[in-house]
C-alpha cells in the first residue's frame, strides 16, 4: 500500500505547524515541512529566508525553493510513501504557487511546472488551506522572522488571494478549514476533512 500525502497551506500565523503535528500525531503519519527538512534544504532554507540583505530575484527565489522540494521528495516524502506510511507536510507545491506564482507574480502555470519537475510529478492527495481572518492572524504573529515574512502588505495579500483561488480552481485537491477557531476544533475538522477526502 502507497501512503498520502497531506500538506498545510495558507499564509503567515494561520496555524499549519501546530496542526500539522497534531494530524501527523493523530495519523501515526510522518511529520514533515518545507523548506529546510533536509541537510541540502537547510542551507536553502537560510539563503531564502534568513538573508534579509540578500538581492534574491523571484526567479531564483523560485528555483531555490524547487531545489529544496526536489531533495525533500527524493529524500523523505517518497522513501515514506513508498514503505505505505502517511506523510503530513507543513507547506509543498501549493505554497510556490501562492508566494511565487501569485506574490512574486511569476504565474502560476510556471511554478507549477517547475515544481512538478522538482517532485518528480508527485503532487499531494489533499491539501489543507487553514483560513484565518487578518485580526487573527495579525494576533498571532509577533515582528517578522525572516525574509518572507517582513513583505509588505500588497504582497502577502496577493499570497492569500492566490491561496484562495487554488483551492476553488481544484476543489477536489483542496478542502478550506476555518482557522479562526480553537485548536482543538480546527484539528477536528481537519481530521474529519481527511477520513471523508482520503478514507485514512
Amino acid at each position: 500500500m502507497t501512503g498520502r500525502l497531506i500538506a498545510f497551506e495558507g499564509g503567515e500565523a494561520t496555524g499549519k505547524s501546530t496542526q500539522a503535528k497534531l494530524l501527523a500525531e493523530r495519523m501515526g503519519a510522518r511529520l514533515t515541512f518545507e523548506p529546510g527538512a533536509t541537510e541540502l534544504g537547510a542551507h536553502i532554507r537560510s539563503l531564502v529566508l534568513d538573508s534579509p540583505d540578500l538581492a534574491l530575484s523571484p526567479h531564483a527565489e523560485a528555483l531555490l525553493m524547487a531545489a529544496d522540494r526536489a531533495q525533500h521528495v527524493a529524500e523523505v516524502i517518497r522513501p515514506a510513501l513508498r514503505s505505505g506510511i502517511h506523510v503530513v507536510t507543513d507547506r509543498f507545491i501549493g505554497s510556490s504557487l501562492a508566494y511565487q506564482g501569485f506574490g512574486r507574480g511569476l504565474g502560476v502555470d510556471d511554478v507549477l511546472a517547475l515544481s512538478l519537475f522538482a517532485t518528480g510529478g508527485l503532487q499531494s492527495d489533499l491539501n489543507v488551506l487553514l483560513a484565518v481572518s487578518e485580526e487573527v492572524a495579525r494576533s498571532r504573529q509577533s515582528s517578522p522572522s525572516d525574509r518572507i515574512e517582513a513583505e509588505d502588505t500588497d504582497f502577502h495579500q496577493r499570497v492569500l488571494d492566490g491561496f484562495r483561488a487554488l483551492a476553488q480552481h481544484d476543489p477536489d485537491r483542496w478542502v478550506v478549514i476555518d482557522g479562526d477557531l480553537s485548536v482543538e476544533e480546527v484539528a477536528d475538522a481537519v481530521y474529519a476533512a481527511v477520513q471523508e477526502r482520503l478514507g485514512v
